[in-house]
């Protein structure tokens, strides 16, 4: 009924006709999809069972902060396996977004709680988009005697993570922030001079 009355309003009689008339030819399917048939809700997680079953566990040798973890039985049932986390969503984000900012949000709760204090942190940041953002952060937290200096020197050490290097690389060069990539033992006295924002270095495990 509603669809009708908006063809009618447009001046069209279908949906098909609506789409001839705003889609180009040229850049229209002119053949089916080649895709198979739909599957029931229970096929296809029958399906989606038997291709998980292929999969094989391997021991991960890649290090660089690519660890092997213990996740405790408590939180794969309450926080991993519960879809109350990981079906949350907005109408514009339709993510997990949104259960992992409730489940953060529960975490700093209770962390206030245990320790009584009045405020609590917590991150959705892997390692290097925190590096990121903490270099973004002091940047833009010079003093505006470092402003009018143009003092823009972000030192680096080069024992980080090669990704960490990285992304800090390219979330640096919009900034017009520089980065000082080198030995933090060598370097470090002499280079806290030009540095306005302040040193990531990390101690490495591999």
């Amino acid at each position: 009924m509603q669809v009708n009355a908006m063809l009618k309003a447009i001046g069209v009689n279908s949906v098909n006709e609506l789409i001839e008339k705003i889609v180009p030819s040229q850049i229209r399917l002119q053949n089916n999809l080649d895709i198979p048939a739909a599957l029931s809700e229970f096929e296809y997680l029958k399906e989606l069972k038997e291709t998980s079953l292929k999969n094989k566990n391997f021991r991960s040798y890649i290090g660089l902060g690519y660890y092997n973890t213990i996740t405790p039985g408590v939180i794969l049932r309450n926080i991993f396996e519960n879809p109350g986390w990981y079906t949350a969503y907005t109408p514009y984000q339709a993510e997990i977004a949104q259960g992992r900012m409730e489940a953060l949000l529960n975490y700093q709760t209770m962390v206030c709680d245990l320790t009584g204090m009045q405020i609590a942190n917590a991150s959705l940041l892997d390692e290097g988009t925190a590096a990121a953002e903490a270099m973004s952060m002091f940047f833009h937290t010079r003093s505006k005697d470092a402003e009018k200096r143009n003092a823009n020197k972000f030192f680096v050490a080069d024992d980080c993570f090669p990704q960490t290097i990285d992304i800090l690389l390219t979330r640096s060069k919009p900034l017009g922030i520089e980065l000082v990539i080198g030995n933090a033992k060598t370097l470090l006295p002499p280079i806290l001079s030009l540095v306005p924002c302040c040193v990531i270095y990390q101690k490495r495990r591999d």
